[in-house]
């Protein structure tokens, strides 16, 4: 695999550690082969080499993933932020409590004020009380927090960018599986040298119904389109599997040549937020 200057390796990364040196996350990792001290101040695009495979697991050619990517000084904090914003963002925010003067009841002095030994009771709903109310409870709120949505962007493209030692280009094999069949699926992965027990992401443009029957009963797979693609997926597997429609996909969207907004953008914003809004 050709890379550029600077390699983020997916699996041994220090984006999330204070200290280069601490032991590192299972699928993070930071290695830096600068050839000059003089600090990246830049975002750049790294250039790397993915092997074609077959159906069949034989090695039918050669692609590239041209991706931006933050320098190693920023990227710690720019995929952090986004995983963090994504996270918060799926929080419902509807738990509640009943304050004091919520509470039902307690309209009436429960018992005298003297010559009953107890405490002096005005109501029944005091906090002091079970059945009471409660101090400084939750109340329904909104956790959401804002991000830039170039900076959403490079976090994710870093983190491709990342993963691409430990991804592999599939060809097209939506019409590979005649009916839904989990043991076929187990057979494809062995034979592209996955193993099944790892958590492995397949990212295509559309999944067939087969395809997917056939992948969902694998604990460690997810099956991912461009409309759910999220940073949380690519930084939790061992290995990414693309399509080559997938790979020209993912250079233009997050490639140098990415000009702005399209209509693709606003569709991938409408499905996040209703994922937003669906989760806990």
């Amino acid at each position: 695999m050709a890379t550029s200057a600077a390699t983020l390796s997916f699996f041994s990364s220090s984006l999330f550690l204070s200290s280069p040196t601490a032991k590192l996350p299972p699928f993070l990792s930071l290695s830096s082969k600068s050839s000059s001290s003089k600090p990246i101040l830049s975002v750049s695009s790294q250039l790397s080499t993915l092997p074609i495979l077959s159906f069949t697991g034989e090695k039918v050619g050669e692609t590239y993933l041209d991706l931006k990517s933050a320098p190693p000084e920023t990227a710690r904090a720019v995929v952090h932020r986004a995983i963090i914003t994504d996270l918060q963002n799926k929080r419902r925010g509807t738990a509640s409590t009943l304050t004091r003067s919520e509470v039902r009841g307690g309209g009436k002095k429960p018992y005298p004020q003297k010559k009953t030994g107890s405490a002096r009771r005005g109501s029944s709903r005091t906090p002091l009380r079970p059945g009471g109310g409660v101090i400084f409870g939750p109340k329904p709120r909104d956790w959401s927090i804002k991000i830039n949505k170039k900076e959403k962007r490079l976090a994710i493209s870093t983190a491709l960018s990342s993963a691409a030692e430990n991804t592999i280009v599939v060809e097209d094999f939506g019409d590979k599986f005649e009916k839904p069949k989990t043991k076929d699926f187990i057979e494809a992965l062995k034979r592209w040298g996955l193993d099944p027990k790892q958590k492995s992401m397949f990212l295509m443009m559309d999944v067939p119904e087969n395809v997917d029957k056939s992948s969902r009963n694998i604990g460690g797979l997810r099956m991912l389109t461009p409309r759910t693609l999220n940073l949380f997926d690519i930084l939790n597997c061992d290995n990414l599997v693309l399509t080559p429609d997938t790979v020209d996909y993912l250079n233009g969207r997050y490639g140098e040549e990415y000009e702005g907004e399209t209509e693709d953008d606003e569709e991938e914003e409408g499905a996040e937020d209703q994922n937003d809004d669906g989760t806990q």
